[in-house]
């Protein structure tokens, strides 16, 4: 008894801080996709792992990457016309039930010494497109769990969980690689679905109407664009985060570049600056999460392009360990809380009818731009040299946030309106 008296003190402490962690339905979803988003980083990690090993060849590797990351582009706005017209919980429960059983194939296959590049392509591809079909779900999702005024905290904590997670995932699955083999990391993504699932059928939710099925779905795409493009708020932020995403947000692809050639280091300088820049991306989430309001986010939005940029000029100059952490630190911090930001600020002014297919939209702009930004990146790399490319796109990067600034009014009103509303 008194174990669980400290412990809903804990939660009731926890909730005067983070607003989310009030509602037993949110503490519910954090606590299943935390472990989950652990397991479905191992799995990432030990497909990629496989595939080095059976075939010793980084274009496959890099093919490989690439196939699993273009789906999230590809079926963001297929997934927001779903989350628009569909009960969004239903639908997360099956992907996770899809999810779950790719990764017990991958499990089974590989104890069987079943494994080889295309079964790992395959089934890696086919996480991707459920991961596609998912993200633009699960942001929209958010708004069914907490009431408006705790969609900046759970956006934050979200970000919060999946950086750490990033963190935590690869680090715990390069020992369980190491130690036991890969297909552990298989097994405990497995066990991990189960975590989700019975959370979201723990969840009393209530469910706002669906819209109409009458209107086909491609009608609907198209009002969801042409609702984004004019409503200048959505669409500059979309854009800003769009140019970042393709330009800066690459920077990862060419660390092992960095780390090599411009810091004497090797895979634990890697290892090293990933690790600072998740810190950083953590310590930007929780203070989204700490805000008690959106009023403002929309100059920090306008400001992190710019740190981000400084930071990773600073980063490419630099040849000295200490200082490219430090740096990382920044570039973490900015890139995570643009995101986070813009995130809320547009779950904040969008209307409930068109919430899915704009987070598609988001989406598409963040997370789908990796794969096109990797491969720019690492076609510049190739040709003029990962320093140039680092400060070439920090020059694209404030020059859209110099065109975002120009529309900063225009966006401050519109959050201004909704909060007096």
């Amino acid at each position: 008894m008194q174990f669980m008296n400290v412990q809903a003190n804990l939660w009731f402490q926890l909730g005067q801080q983070l607003p989310a962690l009030r509602s037993r339905n949110y503490r519910l979803y954090f606590a299943g996709q935390s472990l989950s988003m652990i397991g479905n980083f191992m799995t990432q990690l030990a497909i990629l792992w496989l595939i080095y090993r059976l075939t010793d060849s980084a274009l496959l590797l890099g093919i490989a990457g690439f196939l699993s990351q273009l789906p999230v582009f590809a079926l963001a706005p297929i997934s927001g016309v779903l989350a628009d017209r569909y009960n969004r919980q239903h639908l997360m429960l099956v992907l996770q039930f899809l999810g779950m059983i790719i990764s017990i194939s991958l499990t089974v296959f590989t104890f069987l010494s079943w494994t080889n590049f295309w079964v790992l392509l395959g089934l890696g591809t086919v996480l991707g497109v459920l991961k596609g079909l998912d993200v633009p779900i699960r942001h929209a999702f958010v708004i069914d769990v907490v009431n408006l005024e705790a969609v900046n905290s759970a956006i934050s904590l979200n970000y919060a969980f999946l950086h750490t997670a990033r963190l935590l995932g690869p680090g715990i699955g390069g020992i369980l690689i190491a130690t036991a083999g890969a297909g552990f990391c298989f097994l405990f993504d497995s066990i991990s679905y189960i975590a989700v699932i019975v959370a979201l059928l723990a969840m009393r939710l209530t469910i706002a109407p669906s819209e109409s099925a009458a209107i086909a779905p491609w009608q609907k795409l198209q009002e969801g664009f042409q609702y984004a493009y004019q409503v200048v708020p959505i669409r500059a932020i979309l854009v800003l985060l769009a140019t970042v995403s393709l330009v800066n947000m690459s920077y990862p692809t060419l660390l092992p570049i960095v780390s090599v050639e411009t810091l004497q280091g090797g895979a634990d300088t890697l290892g090293f600056l990933t690790a600072a820049g998740a810190m950083g991306s953590v310590v930007a989430s929780l203070y989204v999460g700490w805000r008690k309001d959106v009023l403002g986010l929309d100059r920090l939005i306008a400001l992190c392009p710019v740190l981000l940029a400084i930071g990773i000029i600073i980063f490419s100059l630099s040849s000295v360990l200490w200082l490219s952490l430090l740096v990382m630190v920044l570039v973490g911090w900015s890139s995570t809380l643009q995101v986070a930001a813009s995130n809320t600020v547009l779950q904040f002014i969008v209307e409930d009818s068109k919430r899915g297919r704009v987070m598609s939209f988001y989406t598409m702009c963040f997370m789908g731009m990796a794969p096109f930004g990797n491969l720019l990146a690492g076609s510049l790399a190739a040709a003029i040299g990962a320093t140039n490319t680092l400060i070439i796109g920090s020059g694209v990067c404030l020059l859209g946030t110099w065109v975002f600034i120009q529309q900063l009014p225009i966006i401050t009103k519109a959050i201004q309106v909704k909060t007096n509303t």
